[in-house]
């Protein structure tokens, strides 16, 4: 797998960001548009995104917020069907990482669906909630990691 990384600096990147989230979230999820597309998703936001590219396909994305001031909450992480389960969610969280170090952050939170624990769980994130919870109707847990 050759993907480039993309940290988003144009609309156009950034509307190819939003495009994989709706194919994600919003069809196959069914999450509603209007909980999906909120105030970070600008250039000008406080949010970084990050976009994957294959051979000229965006295939991935994901966000970053300052949830406090020494932690990044990854957000927001999806890749489309067709390139699930070659590793560019993987990559997709290291480069989101690799911000959150870059801006001196010293831990990761997210909140993941109940079905993605395992694989936020080998990338070294740890379950800090008491139980799950829904979020968008989805059941979640929220996991942490040190940076």
């Amino acid at each position: 797998m050759a993907a480039q990384i993309i940290q988003v600096k144009t609309e156009e990147e950034l509307n190819k960001c939003l495009s994989i989230r709706l194919e994600v979230f919003v069809h196959e999820q069914q999450v509603p548009e209007d909980l999906e597309i909120d105030e970070y998703d600008t250039l000008a936001g406080k949010a970084y995104h990050v976009l994957l590219e294959h051979e000229g396909q965006a295939v991935a994305t994901g966000r970053l917020t300052i949830y406090q001031d020494h932690m990044a909450k990854m957000q927001r992480i999806a890749v489309k069907k067709a390139y699930r389960g070659h590793g560019y969610g993987r990559v997709l969280l290291l480069a989101l990482e690799q911000i959150a170090k870059d801006l001196g952050l010293s831990d990761a939170i997210l909140d993941a669906q109940c079905q993605a624990e395992i694989f936020y769980a080998k990338l070294g994130y740890e379950v800090i909630s008491q139980e799950p919870f829904y979020d968008a109707g989805i059941l979640h847990v929220r996991m942490k990691k040190p940076l």
